[in-house]
């Protein structure tokens, strides 16, 4: 780090104006991924998905859930003129969309038991995307179609969510979202560091972080796809880790300064002990979103290899750019104070500041702050046990439009909302309409099955779809004891009755959501294990010490099934989530959240913990004090981190003003996991264990020592 420091030094201009140009082409760059994104969630080798996939490109249609259209009258709607017309009327709304209905199938499945509400299934061609799918022209399609005397709806998954969202569809774009972002930056380092050139840089590294970063972004979808996700990421996650890392930097070099080094040594010492935390800060964060690689989904594959650019990006602009700007300060960065000295000054001295009496604090009573942040943990860990991952169910989402109404017209007549999310059976083969007809029956046999339909214009030469609807919603519990059911007792069955010359499947958008779980879920030990191995043996070689990064991981573990506490606590339970964000309880969270929280929230957390025991080390190698140790590392770091994590905090914060259930609940989980490890992790339950572990933090033994090739730290006679 010394010679990269002086070479920055010698050649500052040039490292300055190479990255001015690669930003300009950064800024560039942005601007040409517009259309470039992935938006589809494919799920390749699991059943359901594959059996899907093959009937879209036979139909042309069912990667969208479908549009249910609903007719109600006084009577019995099967007699009554023009409602089949209607339905018909609705599915032309949309060239290319299939319709099954009672008319075209003589299945009573699509009418409720008092014959007084018929429904159709409409699926629409084409595939889902984040913006959803326009509604208006197939309701008022069937709204002038119908007789005056009947009344219409059209519900589903789609139209439900689009109501959810009234009102805050036109949410800030990823631009107007990084401004909110920087400006919420802006306030907090104003009040950290309180002049304007201290202010200035870490948000002038972050934007060419951002902009390099979507240069990247844009050369990586010439190679694979790469999720439409990665923006938000890019932009917000891209702004809290690059303004994380020149914090620490600027820290840093400020504090050189003050103790009368010159610029060069200044530099020398910044890059030597904060930009060897950087580094290893930014591996932890990269090794969080390698660990997405493990799973075997393409998009989330994608979302790992996009983010792990944004930690890679900050990391080199944090070792290159802010350096050679700090040189060029010099003294100036404390030039043009915006806020009197005695608002920001005095974290960095060891007799003066909150994070000094607070560190003083714990030293004297480290079991007390211990258990009161085990208290803490424990009571958000009793929520984040209870974590659903899964699709919210229809009625558990808000909204009071034509799409609620439709669905409380069906509910009421003792129609299904599982017709919301169809189970579809793939007959592949030289069928006959005998065999279809016997799945029907299997089927509507089955316990947790409200009836099935065999579809005429759901065929081709080789395949068929026989239509089952759930008694339950397919996002509920039941549903997904049907699905396994049917996977595992009843499809065998038919398989076996109609000869291995039909091949028979489970398809359907609610299977494939339990596929999605499946793939997730299952596969998680080994991304966690993934994680924690990697990132053990990376910090036992930055700390020299076996124990500390246990407990490192562990606490981060704990920090997570906290952070997961935080969103079943407001998002599955619904406290404070309909008040705030208009989002009533659903009883669930969106399945792939957990999944990216714990991606990025376990390598960001880990920034804090390597900021602390970078400090907690180097003050140890110097007085050989484990509590002086402690107490000057968490004095000298606690303002560090805690202004870090408000700035990433606000960042996150700020996605929750996008709509859509799935980001608000992916910001809010961020946001508020983000403080909490700041604070109760990190200043409780870090420095009192620490205390309490004694000489066992440093303890690394020489055979350890021989095999990471570093030098061993044995167990000291005291401290």
């Amino acid at each position: 780090m010394q010679r990269l420091a002086r070479f920055i030094v010698r050649r500052r201009f040039v490292v300055i104006g190479v990255w001015i140009v690669l930003t300009a082409l950064g800024a560039f760059s942005a601007g040409q991924l517009s259309d470039r994104w992935f938006e589809e969630l494919s799920i390749p080798g699991y059943s359901a998905y594959e059996a899907n996939t093959r009937a879209v490109e036979a139909l042309g249609t069912g990667r969208i859930a479908p549009l249910v259209a609903v007719q109600r009258i006084d009577g019995d709607i099967t007699r009554a003129e023009g409602v089949a017309a209607a339905f018909e009327r609705a599915a032309e709304a949309t060239p290319g969309a299939r319709m099954s209905s009672y008319f075209t199938t003589g299945d009573e499945a699509y009418i409720s038991e008092d014959r007084s509400v018929a429904f159709a299934e409409i699926f629409l061609p084409g595939q889902p995307s984040f913006e959803g799918i326009d509604t208006d022209p197939t309701r008022e399609a069937l709204s002038s179609a119908a007789p005056e005397d009947v009344d219409t709806f059209v519900t589903g998954v789609d139209a439900l969510y689009s109501e959810s969202a009234e009102g805050e569809s036109e949410g800030p774009s990823v631009l107007i979202e990084v401004l909110i972002g920087g400006v919420g930056a802006l306030v907090i380092l104003l009040f950290t560091f309180g002049t304007l050139p201290a202010i200035a840089m870490p948000l002038v590294v972050a934007l060419a972080s951002i902009l390099n970063t979507f240069t990247l972004v844009w050369a990586l979808t010439y190679v694979t796809n790469v999720s439409i996700i990665v923006q938000f990421l890019v932009a917000l996650v891209g702004l809290g880790v690059a303004i994380d890392y020149a914090l620490l930097m600027i820290f840093r070099f400020r504090e050189e300064l003050r103790h009368g080094a010159d610029r060069e040594r200044a530099i020398v010492a910044t890059m030597q002990h904060a930009g060897r935390s950087v580094i290893v800060s930014g591996s932890t964060v990269a090794v969080g979103l390698l660990s997405l690689m493990v799973l075997p989904l393409p998009f989330i594959r994608s979302i790992g290899i996009g983010g792990m650019l944004i930690p890679a990006v900050s990391v080199l602009a944090g070792i290159t750019l802010l350096p050679a700007l700090l040189y060029t300060l010099g003294h100036r960065i404390n030039s043009i104070r915006v806020l009197p000295r005695r608002l920001v000054e005095g974290s960095d001295d060891p007799d003066r500041g909150f994070w000094n009496r607070w560190s003083r604090f714990v030293m004297r009573r480290p079991v007390a702050v211990a258990g009161a942040g085990a208290a803490i943990v424990a009571a958000l860990l009793f929520y984040g046990v209870q974590l659903n991952p899964s699709e919210a169910q229809a009625g558990d989402l808000p909204g009071a439009g034509d799409a609620h109404r439709g669905l409380v017209a069906l509910t009421s007549a003792g129609v299904s909302p599982g017709v919301l999310k169809p189970f579809e059976v793939v007959v592949e083969g030289p069928y006959r309409t005998a065999d279809l007809r016997r799945v029907e029956r299997r089927l509507e046999e089955t316990q947790g099955v409200a009836g099935a339909a065999v579809p005429e214009n759901a065929r081709t030469d080789e395949l068929a779809l026989v239509e089952a609807f759930p008694s339950s919603d397919g996002s509920s519990k039941d549903a997904r004891e049907t699905i396994d059911r049917l996977e595992e007792e009843v499809l065998p069955g038919v398989r076996a009755e109609l000869g291995a010359d039909l091949r028979v499947t489970l398809a359907g958008l609610a299977p494939e959501e339990r596929d999605f779980v499946s793939a997730v879920y299952g596969n998680f030990p080994y991304m966690l294990l993934f994680v924690i191995v990697l990132t053990y043996l990376l910090l036992v070689r930055a700390f020299r010490s076996v124990l500390l990064p246990l407990k490192a991981v562990l606490l981060n573990v704990v920090s997570l099934g906290a952070a997961f506490g935080i969103i079943v606590f407001i998002f599955q339970k619904g406290h404070g989530a309909e008040e705030i964000w208009n989002v009533a309880a659903t009883d669930s969270i969106i399945s792939w959240i957990p999944l990216m929280i714990f991606a990025f929230l376990y390598g960001l957390s880990m920034d804090y913990e390597v900021f602390m025991m970078t400090r907690m080390r180097e003050a140890y190698d110097e007085t050989g004090d484990t509590e002086r140790a402690v107490s000057r590392g968490l004095a000298r770091t606690g303002k560090l981190v805690t202004s870090a994590a408000l700035v990433l905090m606000f960042s996150f914060f700020v996605l929750s003003t996008s709509p859509g259930t799935d980001i608000k609940q992916l910001g809010i989980g961020l946001a508020a996991g983000i403080i909490f490890d700041a604070t109760v992790i990190r200043a409780l339950l870090v420095p009192s264990i620490m205390l309490l572990m004694g000489k066992w933090n440093w303890w690394l033994p020489p055979a350890v020592a021989r095999v990471l090739r570093i030098r061993a730290s044995p167990l000291p006679e005291t401290g």
